[in-house]
């Protein structure tokens, strides 16, 4: 019995000795210690975020042989690599918290894990291309941004450098925009129409409400998360209304209206009944995506068994020559 209460005093100090540091603004690094609830809660977010920069290559990926100029196809090339990147980075990170990659796939084809629910829309046009470099890339630099200051230290790093990287994304989206809005009338028409079919689930992509949200309140209070959904979002919208007016888009929103008492806009309703079913995998794309990725994972497995097998062999080697 005294061995219990031991155990559970041990673990209560270490407890408060962790939310005194959280607090403090002290970043946790993956030695330090950390109650089970964050280490999971960070497991789930950091696999989910990988899962979503790799699975969201697929939709560029289509258009990649079909970009209208060589310079289309060089910056679309640069940005598809540099989304693998992130997920690499995303996937080490994680890998510090006791999870193995291996793992972490296994989840995502088992249905256990999740990804972004924007990458379950199909990319028609290349305008969709442009629309996902500005909003989709756009909306993720708000969310990213803010996690630079997470409270654990291989997430907030991994974070800058993808921070820098997605700028460079959402000014390419931004350019094609551009570019097509000056083009003729049909060039203009694939632009609004890649802008009314991508506004809402890039407004979705932040999630829902904090109250609706069941994982708030532990991110709240570890610092993981510093800001809500819904500021966020805001934050999204009044920065991308002004771009849209400026190459002459129309947010698709009747409700979209300047609020000179809050100082930002107000917007009309998410439709998050489309939301939960995307999630729940009944979205246009859910199933190919999910597929792709289980069929290039197995394409890949020789890579990997040659990788390991020239692993092992040097391996050897060395302790032989020792």
């Amino acid at each position: 019995m005294d061995n219990v209460q031991n155990t559970v005093s041990k673990e209560e100090a270490l407890l408060a000795k962790f939310e005194e540091k959280v607090q403090a603004g002290e970043a946790i690094e993956p030695r330090d210690w950390m109650p089970e609830a964050y280490r999971k809660h960070l497991i789930r977010q950091m696999s989910q975020h990988a899962h979503s920069e790799v699975i969201g290559m697929q939709p560029e990926g289509n258009w990649v042989t079909r970009a209208p100029s060589l310079r289309a196809k060089q910056i679309l090339l640069a940005k598809i690599q540099d989304e693998g990147g992130h997920g690499l980075y995303l996937y080490s990170a994680a890998e510090t918290l006791g999870i193995s990659r291996k793992e972490m796939i296994e989840q995502l084809h088992n249905g256990k894990a999740k990804y972004s629910n924007i990458f379950n829309y199909p990319s028609l046009t290349w305008a969709d291309i442009g629309a996902i470099g500005w909003l989709v890339d756009g909306a993720a630099i708000v969310n990213q941004v803010s996690l630079q200051r997470t409270s654990y230290a291989p997430y907030s790093r991994a974070m800058v450098r993808i921070c820098k990287e997605e700028s460079f994304h959402q000014r390419q989206g931004y350019e094609i925009m551009a570019q097509m809005m000056q083009g003729t009338e049909e060039q203009r028409e694939m632009a609004q129409d890649a802008m009314n079919r991508w506004w809402w689930p890039s407004l979705m992509m932040f999630g829902p409400h904090d109250t609706d949200s069941p994982h708030s309140a532990d991110a709240f209070r570890w610092k993981i998360k510093r800001h809500t959904n819904d500021e966020l979002r805001q934050k999204f919208i009044d920065k991308t209304v002004q771009q849209a007016e400026v190459i002459g888009l129309t947010i698709p929103d009747p409700d979209l209206k300047w609020n000179e008492a809050k100082g930002c806009y107000d917007y009309g309703r998410i439709d998050w009944e489309e939301f939960n079913r995307v999630i729940r995998g009944n979205g246009p794309c859910n199933k190919q995506r999910l597929d792709h990725h289980k069929k290039v994972h197995a394409d890949g497995a020789w890579v990997r068994e040659a990788a390991e097998a020239y692993k092992n062999k040097h391996k050897k080697q060395s302790v032989n020559l020792n």
